[in-house]
């Protein structure tokens, strides 16, 4: 196995346990906004996760979700080869993908870890606004513990589902699809996703909303739904996933069809059979709904 993805199963699954024995028992919440979860549960999940790769690679950069592990920009006097060794290497971590519905006994979150590489060339920083092209992933794993579900990637490699590999469905029609997506916790008056929803929803098969963009992107990758789309998603959120996609044979981009970049502002991916037309309907609604979020 891809040695760096074999630290990130190892950590995974390590995660999972964690997550697991907490999902047993009463979530202890706190908040980081008026309805932001976060639990006991995200906190010890990511200090796990953490940990192992620190352990393994002591040089590589981790931005998680939850702490303070996130990279800063190299110092000012720092040269071009120190901040190649910095930058070279990047994880995105999120330790509970899902923390809503693990709050409230809802078995769908997963753990989603993901490395990129060749940050530094891009002149981009972790933990900053931008962040690399897709073209740097190099292994995502996507994992849920009450199922059981372990999605791996690695460039150039494939994707898999519990070792087998996977790929995205054949269905060619938007009108024979099924889609998913998701909704912000933080500044839900302002996300225009109710819109798309509408319009989505009644040109296809039907559109779920299961709370987890990780699993989400997962099920695009395997052929159990063919599109996904969100607004306002972290490179936490969507690294993982969009490996997962991309080496199953499917696509993903922004509404206009440049390359999705991690932090961008909307996300689609999709079978890449139906992605044109999952364009022109979003095309079609942003003329009549409110602006989208930048």
């Amino acid at each position: 196995m891809n040695p760096f993805l074999e630290v990130a199963v190892e950590a995974a699954r390590e995660a999972g346990e964690i997550l697991l024995a907490e999902f047993e028992h009463p979530a202890k919440i706190s908040y980081k906004g008026e309805v932001d979860l976060v639990t006991e549960a995200d906190r010890r999940s990511e200090q796990a996760i953490v940990a192992r790769l620190r352990n393994h690679f002591p040089k590589h950069v981790i931005v998680a979700e939850e702490s303070s592990w996130q990279a800063t920009a190299p110092a000012p006097d720092a040269t071009p080869m120190t901040q190649g060794a910095m930058l070279r290497y990047c994880w995105y971590v999120d330790p509970l993908d899902g923390t809503t519905n693990f709050a409230h006994g809802y078995p769908c979150f997963a753990v989603s870890i993901a490395l990129a590489e060749n940050i530094a060339a891009a002149g981009i920083y972790p933990g900053t606004a931008r962040s690399p092209l897709p073209e740097d992933l190099l292994v995502g794993v996507v994992y849920n513990p009450v199922s059981g579900e372990l999605f791996t990637g690695a460039r150039g490699e494939g994707a898999f589902l519990n070792q087998k590999k996977i790929q995205v469905s054949s269905i060619e029609r938007l009108a024979t699809s099924l889609l998913c997506t998701g909704f912000p916790s933080v500044k839900r008056t302002e996300n225009p996703n109710i819109h798309y929803y509408w319009d989505f929803t009644l040109r296809s098969h039907g559109v779920r909303r299961d709370g987890s963009a990780a699993l989400d992107l997962a099920a695009v990758a395997c052929g159990r739904f063919e599109g996904f789309w969100e607004f306002g998603l972290k490179p936490w959120d969507t690294a993982a996933g969009v490996l997962l996609v991309r080496e199953a044979g499917g696509t993903a981009t922004d509404f206009t069809g440049r390359p999705y970049r991690l932090g961008g502002p909307e996300l689609l991916a999709s079978n890449k059979h139906i992605h044109a037309e999952m364009q022109e309907v979003a095309a079609d609604i942003a003329e009549r709904a409110p602006q989208r979020l930048g």
